[in-house]
């Protein structure tokens, strides 16, 4: 892996790991304050509680005190009636009383509801207490986890800083200059490369830029969301086993209008694969880097039968499966699809295996990872 793009890998890690720690630094006081805040209504509870049992005492004090002058009043009605000397002075008298009485009664009443009414203010009061008791202690050990895991996530914070400068001054400034825009603006700068695919931005790579990632020679960038991209060959997955003895090989048809070939040296450029289609009495002829799936040179077209009209492409070949429609060629440009390449190696392995079965010798294995031709 370029050094450049392994130093990235570390400083995005880096820049994670940075990014975490702050958000936690700056969650802990907010869960604090939370609690602080639960802890402010259980108070606040608790003194409407002992309020309202205040006012209620007040009231009853206050309802007492009014029966004790209703009664000092009907005591003093009583003594006047035994001085009146008209029956209507008697009757005014005895009208006063009984307002007085009715008076009474009604503070009386009062205060019995006023008692009632203590038991469950006193036991709104007691469970305030107790509540408020025991959020006091667990604000006391929040506060302390607080400023416990606070000190640790901030030294954590002091490593993760330190190695995100070593990992930026490994890096080329034009280069990390391009990955901290892509990460301002898309919260990361950097990208894995699986299945053909930007695992950021979730689109599909043109194949020469899957090839050119995988190939690991120069630094590549997303088209679709610019961050710098990377293949890591231990997330691949595993190819297919190759077929053993037991499983034959199926052979492709002599008789086709689409053929495939190996060709271990074609003129200067080594290792090729040949694209025969025949349509309409002519034939084209397509040729492809082995390792890479690029295209080499313009496509060629004669007339009559493949095997007749590039016979001299023929020698030292070996034929491979494989039959997609020319207009798919057509779109796929001058780059196959990985998995089309990946499949004519696969192909290609069998083929050999089964020559080594029947005593022949084989051409040299290609690799697997399809590097970059030089």
């Amino acid at each position: 892996m370029l050094s450049d793009i392994q130093s990235l890998i570390e400083l995005q890690k880096a820049d994670r790991e940075i990014l975490r720690l702050k958000e936690e630094i700056a969650l802990l006081p907010k869960r604090v304050a939370a609690i602080e805040a639960k802890l402010a209504g259980t108070r606040t509870v608790l003194e409407k509680a002992k309020t309202a049992i205040k006012a209620d005492e007040a009231t009853r004090r206050k309802a007492e005190s009014a029966i004790q002058d209703l009664e000092q009043k009907i005591s003093k009605y009583r003594d006047q009636s035994l001085e009146v000397k008209t029956n209507d002075q008697y009757k005014a008298l005895m009208h006063e009383i009984q307002f007085a009485e009715r008076d009474i009664r009604s503070n009386e009443d009062r205060i019995l509801e006023l008692m009632v009414n203590a038991e469950a203010r006193e036991k709104d009061m007691k469970a305030a207490e107790a509540e408020l008791k025991a959020e006091s202690e667990e604000i006391e050990r929040e506060k302390a986890e607080a400023r416990k895991r606070t000190a640790e996530d901030e030294e954590q914070l002091a490593e993760w800083n330190g190695k995100r400068d070593v990992a930026r001054a490994a890096v080329n400034p034009d280069l990390l200059r391009h990955y901290d825009r892509v990460a301002k603006h898309r919260g990361t700068g950097l990208s894995e490369v699986r299945d053909q695919k930007c695992l950021a931005c979730q689109v599909m790579l043109r194949p020469q830029t899957y090839n050119d990632v995988r190939a690991d020679a120069e630094v590549v960038f997303c088209e679709s969301c610019q961050r710098i991209l990377y293949y890591d060959a231990s997330q691949a997955k595993p190819m297919a086993p190759v077929a053993t003895s037991k499983r034959r090989r199926p052979h492709p048809k002599f008789e086709s209008s689409q053929a495939w070939y190996y060709q271990p040296s074609f003129e200067d450029h080594g290792e090729v694969l040949f694209a025969f289609i025949n349509a309409d009495g002519r034939s084209r002829r397509r040729v492809y880097d082995v390792a890479t799936g690029r295209q080499i040179g313009e496509i060629r077209e004669r007339e009559g039968e493949y095997r007749l009209a590039f016979p001299e492409d023929l020698r030292e070949t070996i034929r491979l499966n494989g039959n997609w429609a020319e207009s798919e060629l057509d779109q796929w440009g001058t780059e196959l699809p990985m998995v089309v390449l990946d499949t004519l190696h696969r192909d290609l392995d069998l083929a050999r295996a089964e020559a080594v079965g029947r005593g022949h010798t084989p051409s040299p294995p290609i690799s697997s990872e399809h590097p970059a031709a030089s």
